[in-house]
């Protein structure tokens, strides 16, 4: 393997391997999925490393494929995986303790989705995509989108009230 090659590919994924992983986890909900995609899409584009002619795009490359081995992942379950509902909390604050409380439901709220609803929350609200390049990424139409959206947001706000009235996370 040549030396150059390595040294590249290695500083890449020291760079950016903790802004792929929380890529990685929202489109999962699960930290050893995510791992999985995140080694998986690493893997892929190390295979394809000296293809890639502008190396400002590689992020764009990977984050490309996690999507893609995503959406293949969640097209080949037969089954979605509920998840048990547990405790919210009653009220949340303004201290760090109730931050945390936040983070707790929202990663919970957030686990109650399926697969196919958290990867298009995912993709509109932390990745900015419109509606119509996420239908295009996905192979499905726009409505069915709008409608995934409409639905994911509807299951969040139901999942953990005390969302909605936060105006700001910390």
């Amino acid at each position: 393997m040549d030396p150059g090659f390595e040294a590249d590919l290695r500083e890449f994924v020291i760079d950016r391997s903790g802004a792929l992983f929380r890529t990685a986890y929202l489109l999962t909900g699960d930290r050893h999925a995510a791992e999985d995609l995140v080694q998986s899409a690493l893997a892929k584009t190390a295979a394809k490393w000296r293809g890639l002619r502008d190396t400002a795009a590689i992020e764009g490359y990977v984050r490309r494929v996690m999507y893609h081995e995503q959406v293949s992942r969640w097209r080949r379950r037969s089954r979605i995986a509920e998840v048990p509902i547990g405790w919210l909390p009653e009220r949340i604050g303004d201290g760090h303790a109730e931050a945390a409380d936040l983070r707790l439901v929202m990663r919970e709220a957030l686990a109650r989705l399926t697969p196919r609803q958290r990867t298009i929350l995912v993709l509109r609200y932390f990745e900015d995509l419109s509606e119509t390049e996420i239908a295009r990424l996905l192979g499905v139409r726009v409505g069915s989108v709008r409608s995934q959206i409409h639905r994911s947001l509807e299951r969040l706000r139901a999942a953990a009230p005390e969302l909605s009235t936060v105006r700001e996370f910390g």
